[in-house]
Parts: structure tokens; sequence; C-alpha cells
């Protein structure tokens, strides 16, 4: 068996341009352009290098940003590019059959497959996949944030000598990385490294968040809310039971209630609905302190609604003071 270590960079178009409003068969997040990967021994030797240009099919116009990231130019793209269809036949080639996929973060391959099924190829191929980054961690400090190659680097002492935000050398310095890590004992706990860092506090919480957990298979939004309003409510300090009040939506699958638990106050719960890949519904709640920020947005929501809940009584009230005028005038006659 080898190790795989993947890295890929991607276009993006530019939001209200003509290429941003196409409508794909597949909603993707970034168009595929280059491809680069590194092969680890199971002995965890760094071997041979694979890399490619994939010129882009919907995408067509280079984000300036990208090339500036990237230094890829629209040019190139043209020149060396090849179509993602035969990149993919040659990187399964060069990857053989016992291999195992390693990436550094989790967009590299959410990224691959939907690139794969927007061009109806098969994916069932990177299904045995591994976030290197969620390894590292466990290995290393125990930390759930998401720390940057470079940051990684630096921790074990490896000077890059690859350029950055490319395929191949981002590819390249991850293969370093996990030649120093204990690959096969990061896979068998790879689950509750996971579990870890789904719990920890990452991301862009807004201040006051007291803690984060995450719950999995509920069958839809219904049964994921009445969860957080009922046996999943908990008080942060005790684990009482709260009571829940009233959940508001927000953009995004979002939703957020004010709970209360009857020796320590109110907290603000904020929960974020998601797809598992078996359909089922994940949810992230955080949890606030009643003075927080976002307990405050929660107040100026329940404003909000107050006039608009009024407003819909009274136009609820006067159709059917309309229907009952209605049917008397009808009887009437």
């Amino acid at each position: 068996m080898d190790y795989i270590v993947l890295d890929m960079e991607w276009n993006q178009p530019w939001p209200g341009s003509p290429s941003a409003r196409k409508v794909l068969p597949v909603q993707i997040r970034g168009e595929i352009i280059q491809m680069g990967a590194v092969r680890v021994s199971e002995e965890q030797l760094v071997l041979d290098e694979f890399q490619v240009l994939v010129r882009p099919k919907f995408y067509r116009s280079l984000n300036r940003r990208v090339s500036k990231l990237t230094g890829i130019k629209e040019s190139r793209l043209k020149a060396e590019g090849i179509p993602f269809a035969e990149a993919i036949e040659q990187f399964r080639s060069w990857c053989g059959e016992d291999v195992v996929f390693l990436t550094w973060g989790f967009d590299d391959i959410t990224i691959l497959r939907e690139n794969l099924q927007l061009h109806e190829l098969p994916y069932e191929w990177v299904d045995r996949w591994y976030n290197a980054q969620m390894i590292f961690n466990a290995q290393t400090d125990g930390s759930t944030s998401q720390k940057a190659l470079k940051t990684a680097m630096e921790i074990f002492g490896i000077e890059a000598s690859r350029p950055a935000h490319d395929a191949l050398g981002d590819a390249y310095h991850t293969a370093l990385i996990c030649a120093m890590l204990n690959l096969k004992q990061g896979m068998e706990e790879y689950q509750q490294a996971l579990r870890s860092h789904d719990n920890g506090f990452h991301g862009a919480e807004l201040p006051g968040c007291i803690c984060r957990k995450v719950f999995y298979d509920y069958a839809d939004k219904r049964a994921a809310l009445a969860a957080m309003s009922g046996e999943e409510n908990l008080c942060p300090v005790c684990e009482g039971r709260m009571l829940s009040s009233r959940w508001f939506a927000q953009p995004g699958r979002r939703y957020m209630d004010l709970a209360t638990c009857p020796e320590h106050g109110k907290f603000l719960i904020r929960v974020r609905l998601s797809d598992q890949e078996d359909g089922l519904t994940r949810v992230s709640r955080l949890t606030y302190e009643a003075t927080s920020e976002a307990a405050e947005a929660y107040r100026q929501r329940v404003e909000k609604a107050e006039p608009e809940r009024r407003s819909s009584r009274s136009r609820r009230s006067r159709r059917r003071r309309s229907a009952a005028e209605s049917a008397v005038s009808e009887s009437a006659e």
C-alpha cells in the first residue's frame, strides 16, 4: 500500500460574471486547474511525484486573484493544460490500485469529488482518504485548530524548498510532514480525531461562545431542532435540561434560540444544519453567554418578529371576517 499526498489549485469565477451565472448540473466551489501529488511508501519514504495542468471547461476565464496566488497564467493553461478526464486518467494510472489519499485540510478532496461528478466520472476510488491535518493535530498538541501548512512545517523544522500555492509544491511539503507522523496509528484513531475537531473551537464563532458540540444522524430538520430543544438542550454549566423559547431562522440553514436553565439563567443557542454523506442531518451547536453579541442579535430578531406576528394575526383576522361576511351575504341571497 502507498500513500498518495494530493494537493490541487482551482479556478473560481468573479461574482456576477457570466461564468458565475452558469447553471451547472452539479454545484461546484471551484474548477480544478492544477493537480500535484507525491507518493509516500508504507515505510513512509517519499518516493515519486505527479503533476498536471488542467484546462478548465466551465470557468474558462482565470480569476485574477487565483492567477496572482498560484502564478498560473491563462495563456499557460491554454497551451499546456489538458482536459480534466484525461488528467484524471493519467493520475489514476500513476496512483495504482492499493493507495490511501492524504490532503492538508478538507477542501481538496471535496473539490475533486465535485469535479468528478460534474464530468460524470466515477469518484468512489477516492473514498480511502484522510485529512493529514487531523492526524498532525492529534499527534502534536492535540488542538482542534486548523493549522496552515506553513505552521506545521515550522513546528517540525521543515524548510520550504518548493513554491507555496503550487499544487506539487504544497503536496511535497505535506508529504514531508506525513513522513514524520505515525500514519497507521493516525488512520486507526482518525474518527476520534475527527470528532475532537468537530467539538472544538475553530472557525469564525462570535465573541461570547462558551462551547461547541456536533450531533449526527437526524432524519431531517424537524427531528434535529426537536432534539436541540429537548434531550440535547443541556446547560453548559450543570448539564441540566434547559427550557427552549423559539427558533428563529437565519441564512445558511442556521437557527437560533434563547434557552433558560432554572439555576444558571439564559444562554443563546445557535445551530447550523448540514447534510451527511448518507443523507441524514448533522447539527453543529454553539452555546453563547446571554450577554454576548449573538444574544443581542437574537433579541433584535425577537423585537423585529413581534410586529410581524401582530401584522400576520391582523391579516388572518381580516380574512376570517371577510370570509364570514361573504358567507352571510350568500345565505341572505
